[in-house]
């Protein structure tokens, strides 16, 4: 088993029981004490989990706490390189497509490069900002108005008023958070009616969420699971949320994490 994803079976454990102990996971996941004492120092190190004596204790923020874009630029930056590598094979030349806010959809951003004469729809002013600075000549970029969250996107009736308006060939959005019930979300009420609008505004949805997201539910529903037509996530997503995900979902697609974290 890959280190993260034996983290990412540690952190969903943490957040369904509120804490884990060591001497638990030793039994259940067949490791040493001291393999599971630097997986949750990893997870401590990326603000998932506290460590207390004997185990780590979930940290799940509320419902609307939502990190400013540069705290979540710096989180599953090798997850979210590998989601972008893969979506971007899902572009084809010459279409309109939909980029929501993120962090994710900005890396998925600058992997479009080679792709021809895309019209480009987003209400992030990062995305906007790596589009406008791309080689690429035959691109049309359309930022939508609003007003500014603490991520970077534009929201607000302005916003919402001109994706309506809009018909997109796909939409590509990213998540604070997913989970069986709740569906796809985000911490920010005005933020999930722009993004419902943007979804609305096209033919495919196709959500990108990194490994840590399952699990995480903001206050407002974006979707439910079961409008996507594709799900990007990682190879660090547990066994479970792929169940859920393959039932609910038009197709789940596992990218691959370039990182040298094989088991000792």
């Amino acid at each position: 088993m890959l280190a993260r994803q034996r983290q990412a079976m540690i952190l969903e454990e943490a957040r369904r029981t509120g804490a884990v102990r060591v001497s638990d996971l030793v039994s259940r996941l067949g490791v040493s004490d001291m393999t599971i004492r630097r997986d949750l120092d990893v997870l401590a190190g990326r603000g998932l989990v506290e460590k207390v004596y004997g185990g780590a204790t979930a940290v799940v923020g509320p419902s609307t706490e939502e990190p400013g874009f540069e705290a979540k630029s710096v989180r599953q930056q090798a997850q979210k390189e590998a989601i972008a590598s893969v979506a971007a094979e899902l572009v084809q030349p010459g279409t309109a497509i939909g980029l929501s806010a993120g962090t994710t959809t900005w890396t998925l951003a600058r992997a479009l490069d080679g792709v021809p004469g895309l019209t480009i729809v987003t209400n992030s002013i990062r995305v906007a900002d790596v589009l406008r600075a791309s080689s690429a000549p035959d691109r049309t970029v359309v930022l939508t108005g609003g007003v500014r969250t603490p991520s970077d996107a534009l929201v607000g009736p302005v916003a919402v008023h001109s994706l309506r308006r809009l018909h997109l060939d796909q939409v590509f959005l990213g998540v604070h958070g997913m989970a069986e019930g709740a569906g796809f979300t985000t911490p920010n009420l005005n933020e999930s009616e722009t993004d419902r609008a943007l979804v609305e505004s096209g033919r495919r949805l196709v959500v990108l969420a990194d490994s840590s997201k399952w699990g995480v539910v903001g206050i407002s529903t974006i979707a439910e699971l079961d409008e996507a037509h594709v799900v990007v996530s990682d190879d660090g997503l547990c066994e479970a949320a792929r169940d859920v995900l393959a039932e609910h979902v038009g197709e789940l697609k596992v990218a691959p994490v370039n990182e040298d974290t094989e088991e000792e």
